[in-house]
Formats: C-alpha cells, structure tokens, sequence
C-alpha cells in the first residue's frame, strides 16, 4: 500500500477518477462457533474488516466525504451483516464503490492477496484493489500498471503500455513496530496518525448509517 500511495502521488496515473476495492473472502463455520458474539450487530465484517480498508481508501484517494450502502444477512442469516455495498464519494471528486462479504467463495481479500499472512491461503495473481486515473490504472498487490505511452492519444483503441512495479516484501507488522519505536525517539511521524483512526471510524459510521436508512450520508470531520 506504501508503493501504491507512491505511485498515485507521482502522478504516473494522472488525475484520479475512481477507485474499485474488494474484501470478499469467507469465514469458516468454526469462526462464528469459537466467537458466539460475531454473529451479533458489530461483530460482524463492517466492523471487523471494513474499518482498515477505509483506510487504504483514504490513503489512495483522499478523504471520503459521503457514502451508500446496502447491506445483507441473507445468507447466513445471522442478525449481523454478512455482505455489504459501499458506494464513496471523495473530497477530490474521485468516486468509488467497494463490494464487502464474508462469506462467499472468493479469494478478492487484502489477506489473501497481499500474502502478509501465511495463515492464509494465498492468491498471489488476484487483485484487491484497482485505482484508476486519466492516464493509466494500477491494480493492488500485483502491482500491474497500465498507462498510454502517449497520454497525447487516449483511447480505448489505443493498446496500452504494462509495468510491473517492484516492491520491497517485508513483514508489514514489524514495518509498523519500527515505525511506532521511531515515533517515540521523535524521528519520524507516524504512518497512521489518532486522526486518521478517528476519521475511519467516522466513515464507517457513515456506511452503517447509509446501510440502515437507504440514504446518502455525510461523513462527519
């Protein structure tokens, strides 16, 4: 995600106009056995899931300022939601839209992209996320870009060019405990702020509100 926020800043994908996310992965009967609470109102994968890929959005896009929702527990039929569809709007103007389920046969998850966990069956060829700007897309974790080499020329008749940019794999939490102990010696700002924690739990309100009341809602700053 690092890569990715580096990219879109270069401005390699030219003004942003819209961003696809996906969470959709499925939860094992056991899970909802072992955490009875799970499948009761916030147990569920808004709460559980969806508040870190705000933040992955907020970090690609910039801040999101309205959403709507619907959401669904008709297929385990739980009092808790189990899929949900999220459609953003950004302060930028990019807009967005975000399919959330735990609980279908789908390898389209951070966790099962990324491969940051090996506790997780991994699908190294799909994709999570897909940004897309005026002069070219990147797609998330496999890192595939496509742009015009003639930004001069775009059209859908046009081939594009492809990259595959390269990352540095490394566990992501010792990134982030390194991170933590240089923000405490004053040398670095933190990757995630209080604020930026605070503002994804607004957005995520904003989604449950949406879902619950069929309206656009605003998201509180």
């Amino acid at each position: 995600m690092s890569r990715a926020v580096e990219v879109v800043k270069s401005g390699r994908l030219g003004r942003l106009v819209a961003v696809v996310g996906t969470e959709m992965f499925c939860k094992p009967d056991q899970y909802f056995e072992d955490g009875p609470w799970r499948r009761q109102p916030g147990g569920g994968p808004l709460l559980i899931n969806m508040v870190h890929e705000i933040g992955n959005l907020r970090a690609l896009c910039g801040e999101i300022v309205a959403v709507q929702a619907f959401a669904s527990s008709a297929t385990r039929n739980f009092p808790v939601e189990d899929t949900v569809s999220i459609s953003l709007r950004f302060a930028n103007g990019v807009l967005g839209s975000f399919m959330l389920s735990d609980t279908v046969a789908a390898p389209r998850s951070w966790e099962q992209t990324t491969r940051e966990d090996p506790v997780f069956a991994a699908y190294p060829d799909e994709d999570c996320y897909i940004v897309a700007g005026t002069d070219g897309s990147l797609a998330i974790p496999t890192m595939l870009l496509r742009f015009y080499g003639d930004p001069g020329q775009r059209s859908w008749h046009v081939p594009f060019e492809s990259e595959i940019l390269a990352i540095n794999h490394a566990d992501p939490l010792a990134r982030q405990l390194d991170n933590f102990c240089a923000v405490i010696r004053g040398t670095e700002e933190p990757g995630v702020s209080a604020r930026d924690g605070l503002q994804n739990v607004r957005v995520l309100e904003a989604i449950r509100r949406a879902a619950a009341s069929g309206q656009t809602c605003v998201v509180g700053n």
